[in-house]
């Protein structure tokens, strides 16, 4: 087996990084009681300035005098993580928490799937710099050996010949014992591991806990360490709070952008597709605005979810300032890519008939914009059902126009030329709106194409119902 560690060294703070259009101003997490409070972490421009983790508010505030603060809050590492989790559930179907601000890949199939551990590492180097979160990757033959030598290295890919050496290397204190026992085997001299394991296993057994014994074993491979395994959840909720009130529509693109971005992430870490997901405004001292996003068919592109979403989110006028943005996902459907030609002539520029649609019920309503599916009634008038979403179902057999006029018009032209017909409709007997018609496909004198009838074995003037683009 191949495991593969990736550790998320400053989780908290990419979070938030992540979220602000500025990420290079200064910006400190802030933990701790009201009457002191201390910078739980802070970015590479506040390092600059000489602020550390670790250092009192009032100290900072001496060294740099304005910088921007958020609270700390742990509950969003946990949150953080499961996403990340989502996303390498792509890669892996094992994935392990069991490490806080750690993902545990078992890869040794994945290898077979993207390509050698070189080309598996350049991509996922590269979504995670895109995802905005900082990172170092060990591949080990064990879990428990990945996840100690992160504390020392980065892209670092060991076999079982090469393990050995690289644990003997490992100070005691990077070892990933407890405390206790670090301090204890340090008090003794044993400064590496290599120290360690060459001392006589009766004697470590009889001056330390079992759990010593037991860690070192794990960690050379020779006992296997139970890892639980990661369980996708079936809907996508993702928050994004805001530091001041939003009061125009076009300040939400960004962190919209960033929204709709975590969730393709999440759908291909799925493997699914959205049909319909939620924007959730929320306001100071009312409830919340919901502006719902609904596609014809199942999409997990970025780039076009996005378009749809702020197609939907221009149209809304914001009833009060928005203090926090929210997109919620729960219809996950199944996702089939659309088949396309090997050797495409269509130009990138030109969109499907479907991607069309979706963009013109963006920009005018669901209502001005409907697909339609045909219903089992042979009245032309009643065959036709606008539908909310979703393709459109089959036509009817025979000749029928894409323009149905919503009551049916007289003829002026007495002579029009019959190109097909009569195709004679009978129906509505049982509901007391009974039809006899003789239809026919027929042209007028000015070239126009149209579907007319007259009552049935009572030829007369032609009544039409539509007309043939």
């Amino acid at each position: 087996m191949r495991w593969l560690c990736i550790l998320f060294p400053q989780l908290a703070l990419d979070a938030v990084l992540r979220s602000r259009e500025d990420a290079d101003a200064p910006l400190a997490l802030l933990s701790g009681p009201p009457q002191r409070r201390v910078l739980q972490a802070v970015n590479e421009s506040a390092r600059a300035h000489g602020l550390r983790s670790g250092q009192s508010l009032t100290h900072a505030r001496m060294l740099l005098e304005r910088f921007d603060t958020v609270e700390h809050d742990p509950a969003q590492i946990e949150h953080w993580q499961q996403f990340l989790a989502s996303w390498a559930y792509g890669f892996s179907g094992h994935v392990s928490l069991d490490f806080p601000r750690t993902l545990l890949l078992e890869v040794a199939s994945s290898l077979r799937l993207f390509g050698p551990w070189p080309e598996l590492e350049q991509r996922l180097r590269a979504e995670l710099q895109a995802l905005g979160f900082q990172h170092r990757l060990v591949l080990a033959p064990n879990p428990l050996a990945a996840r100690v030598l992160t504390n020392v290295a980065d892209g670092l890919a060991v076999d079982e010949q090469t393990l050995q050496a690289e644990l003997q290397r490992l100070p005691v204190a990077r070892s990933g014992l407890p405390g206790v026992l670090v301090e204890s085997l340090q008090r003794m001299g044993l400064r590496r591991l290599q120290q360690v394991l060459e001392l006589p296993r009766d004697g470590l057994a009889k001056r330390f806990p079992p759990q010593l014994l037991a860690h070192l074993d794990q960690l050379q491979g020779h006992h296997p360490l139970a890892l639980s395994c990661y369980q996708p959840p079936d809907r996508f909720r993702q928050r994004i709070e805001f530091n001041f009130d939003v009061e125009s529509n076009s300040s939400l693109l960004f962190p919209l952008r960033r929204l709709i971005s975590d969730l393709a992430t999440f759908l291909a870490g799925r493997d699914c597709g959205v049909q319909r997901f939620a924007l959730l405004l929320e306001h100071r001292r009312q409830p919340a605005s919901e502006v719902p996003v609904g596609l014809l068919g199942a999409e997990r592109d970025p780039e076009r979810l996005f378009e749809l979403a702020r197609g939907r989110l221009e149209r809304i006028e914001l009833a009060a300032p928005v203090q926090a943005l929210t997109l919620l996902a729960e219809d996950l459907p199944r996702f089939v890519p659309a088949a396309a030609e090997l050797f495409s002539n269509r130009p990138q520029q030109s969109q499907s008939w479907l991607q069309v649609c979706e963009r013109l019920r963006a920009r005018l309503g669901d209502k001005v914009v409907q697909p339609l599916a045909a219903v089992d009634e042979h009245r032309p008038e009643r065959s036709w059902l606008a539908q909310e979403r979703g393709d459109a179902a089959a036509r009817p057999p025979g000749p029928r126009p894409g323009w149905l006029l919503a009551e049916p018009e007289l003829l002026n032209d007495l002579f029009p030329r019959v190109l097909a017909g009569p195709e004679r409709i009978e129906s509505g007997w049982w509901d007391g709106e009974d039809v006899r018609r003789d239809y026919y496909l027929i042209e007028t004198r000015d070239g126009r194409r149209a579907w007319a009838f007259h009552a049935a074995g009572r030829p007369g003037p032609f009544w039409v119902h539509g007309w043939f683009a």
